[in-house]
């Protein structure tokens, strides 16, 4: 999430207006307030298996820093229909697979035993179906032989640091056309 509040800067049509985490010690919290971000924490856990208080405590926090969008990144909470309504068009994700392939989790180890040849990231608007929304952007990266889970996933990181700025910068200057790095 640093990576998209630094990108932010100079002529970007967008500023970063809050950084908010259900998780308490993330670590990007710590480097939003370095960087003067107003941050706010509303951990999940406390509201047990109650997703609509979780979420209404969401969307007050959200509404007080009156973002025009929402970036979503390692934020590993199925979000309701209602919840993303409410935000439907202004909210954005990034899914480490090149979808519609590998929807959910463990996408680099499912990518390297289908035998894959290339695997990458997506920049995606977020839908009340899981990883499903259209497509905004992706960047490809070649599995290699040897390939283990935590190396690709490595590698489609540094690609995640380049395309989700890159998106979000199209999506700002209201072009949502589909970017290919």
């Amino acid at each position: 999430m640093v990576t998209l509040a630094d990108s932010m800067t100079g002529d970007h049509p967008a500023r970063p207006c809050l950084v908010l985490s259900n998780k308490p010690q993330a670590g990007g919290l710590a480097r939003a307030a370095d960087r003067g971000i107003p941050t706010a924490i509303v951990d999940h856990r406390p509201f047990g298996t109650d997703r609509a208080a979780f979420e209404a405590e969401l969307t007050r926090v959200l509404e007080t820093a009156q973002p025009d969008l929402i970036c979503l990144a390692g934020f590993m909470r199925v979000l309701t229909e209602g919840f993303v309504a409410r935000w439907q068009g202004r909210m954005l994700n990034i899914h480490p697979s090149l979808l519609p392939k590998y929807r959910g989790l463990h996408t680099h180890a499912r990518a390297i035993e289908a035998g894959d040849a290339m695997h990458g990231c997506s920049v995606h608007e977020v839908t009340p179906e899981l990883d499903d929304g259209p497509i905004l952007g992706q960047a490809r990266v070649p599995v290699l032989p040897g390939d283990t889970p935590e190396a690709l996933a490595a590698r489609v990181l540094e690609r995640e640091h380049i395309l989700y700025p890159a998106v979000l910068r199209r999506v700002a200057e209201g072009d949502r056309s589909r970017l290919d790095l």
